[in-house]
């Protein structure tokens, strides 16, 4: 405070400080976080094999104020999470089923996942909408399913190429976590992570600029604080999955909305995969 300034300029001062003071901490509380997601690859050997050297190299070098998760294939989940117990990494699924048990052969339930030690669970990943037809209703029945089972869930949402180029991408995504995702109480989306994947840049070679990933990160927070208000909106994380790399990781992460991201192809390799987690 300076001595003879007008009282009211004090308290506008005071108001200033005290907002930007809320900002920077939910920024600061917002959990930062990098998933691999191995996809269908490496059998049971190599995986784990894979996630011991993943959790060797981050129990010497906890990563600094962000956690690591590794979305394994489900044969993988009971051994990687013997091999995690003691470490600095978590583990999560690719999927759940839709239902929670019975006559439905060849599926996983949430609850068998969780069992396995597992924290966190993908569902509506832009793969199993495309190949398994996925809508917007089933993710959000498995999405419930989880939570009630204790797994986080990592949700995703994001346009392909045409709804791009057709300028619709906002839409889509808002269809996406109104359809899938908004029907959650407040309580119930402190469970949730939402994965902003641009379609287009997935396996394709492209990948959306900072500034386009910035965009609808600010968007999809936007929506958020529509329906459930300012707190839960500026800490919910927010993570980018499309073609994320060693070499474009620090640029997308460093847009104020990008929480970290959900990597595909780069989880597979260590070297990569430790150069994007410290890019964060």
């Amino acid at each position: 405070m300076v001595v003879g300034e007008p009282a009211g300029k004090r308290k506008s001062n005071w108001n200033d400080y005290q907002t930007i003071k809320y900002i920077l901490k939910q920024y600061y509380m917002r959990k930062k976080i990098v998933a691999g997601n191995w996809k269908m690859n490496m059998n049971l050997e190599e995986g784990l094999k894979f996630a011991k050297s993943i959790e060797q190299y981050f129990s010497e070098k906890p990563p600094a104020g962000s956690e690591v998760i590794l979305c394994t294939p489900f044969i993988h989940l009971q051994g990687v999470s013997e091999i995690l117990k003691p470490g600095k990494v978590a583990l999560g699924a690719q999927n759940c089923a839709s239902e929670s048990s019975g006559a439905f052969t060849g599926e996983v339930s949430a609850a068998m996942i969780k069992s396995t030690g597992a924290q966190y669970v993908i569902i509506g990943h832009s793969e199993r909408r495309t190949y398994y037809h996925e809508d917007d209703r089933l993710l959000n029945k498995k999405t419930v399913l989880a939570i009630n089972s204790g797994l986080n869930v990592i949700f995703c949402c994001g346009e392909i190429k045409e709804e791009r180029e057709a300028g619709k991408h906002l839409i889509v995504v808002k269809r996406q976590l109104e359809d899938g995702l908004f029907t959650l109480s407040s309580e119930e989306m402190k469970k949730i992570v939402i994965a902003y994947e641009p379609v287009w840049a997935i396996g394709t070679g492209l990948t959306a600029t900072p500034d386009q990933a910035q965009e609808m990160h600010h968007y999809i927070r936007g929506l958020v604080r529509e329906k459930y208000g300012k707190e839960c909106a500026e800490q919910i994380t927010i993570l980018y999955g499309g073609s994320c790399k060693p070499s474009n990781a620090a640029e997308i992460f460093s847009k104020p909305d990008v929480d970290g991201g959900l990597i595909g192809g780069a989880s597979l390799k260590k070297e990569d995969f430790i150069a994007i987690v410290e890019a964060l």
